[in-house]
């Protein structure tokens, strides 16, 4: 008896004006492409970028497929998350089952990829007892995206940093310039930018300026290893719910 064939994974991402944000997630999918030979893997855009979500939706259902998982390449379950992906959802052809993924945070996975990032731009893990970090996100007026901030950096200060404070480079305070000076104001010897965001652009570009101040600046989440894991983890949750369970 032949096996059942796997959902086909959608990626949903923003998209962006700025051509680095494009292409840091084709990065990041042919990662997760990688990780799982023979997994079919698309991309779809919110906005600015093509092939649009409902492109690749309608082209899948055109080509016969039955079932798809969609995933939002999102760090919190703000607006997007919410709303928008939903509605965009709400519109795929009747012949498809598709099936919306969690967003990808939070995580320990994502924690990790961002102290890889971290190491990469300089510091070491025998820097943390004496360094400060500055958890930078984009931002959002959603208060549950907020408070999901604020408890990712309370609970990696407790894996050794001198001190962790969450920033946001719209819509919330603090901004990442004043974070850096709290953390050297606390007596941290140095301070890192570790931006929680997973591709380059406005928002990004917002929070490097912020970290003029700083001594260290990683790079943004991309195509790291841990970030392309999670994307198979929460596809798999949502196609076949045990395998999060049995660790498959």
């Amino acid at each position: 008896m032949s096996r059942p064939e796997r959902p086909v994974l959608v990626v949903i991402a923003h998209g962006s004006r700025d051509p680095r944000h494009a292409a840091t997630v084709h990065a990041l999918v042919r990662r997760v492409r990688a990780q799982r030979p023979g997994l079919r893997v698309e991309t779809g855009f919110l906005d600015f970028n093509i092939p649009s979500v409902q492109g690749v939706l309608n082209s899948l259902a055109a080509e016969g497929v039955r079932d798809v998982v969609a995933l939002p390449l999102l760090l919190t379950r703000a607006f997007h998350a919410k709303s928008d992906i939903p509605a965009v959802l709400r519109q795929a052809p009747s012949r498809l089952r598709v099936r919306q993924a969690e967003v990808l945070g939070p995580s320990p996975l994502l924690t990790a990829a961002l102290e890889r990032r971290l190491y990469e731009a300089g510091l070491t893990p025998a820097d943390k007892s004496r360094a400060g970090v500055v958890l930078a996100s984009a931002g959002s007026t959603d208060p549950e995206a907020i408070a999901v901030i604020a408890e990712i950096a309370r609970e990696w200060r407790h894996t050794g940093w001198c001190a962790v404070r969450p920033a946001f480079a719209s819509a919330s305070l603090p901004r990442t310039e004043d974070a850096v000076r709290e953390l050297r104001a606390l007596g941290c010897e140095r301070v890192a930018v570790a931006p929680y965001v997973l591709a380059p652009g406005f928002l990004p570009d917002r929070i490097a300026r912020g970290a003029a101040g700083a001594d260290v600046l990683a790079d943004v989440l991309g195509p790291a290893p841990e970030v392309a894991r999670l994307l198979l983890d929460r596809y798999d949750e949502a196609r076949m719910p045990s395998l999060a369970a049995i660790g498959a």
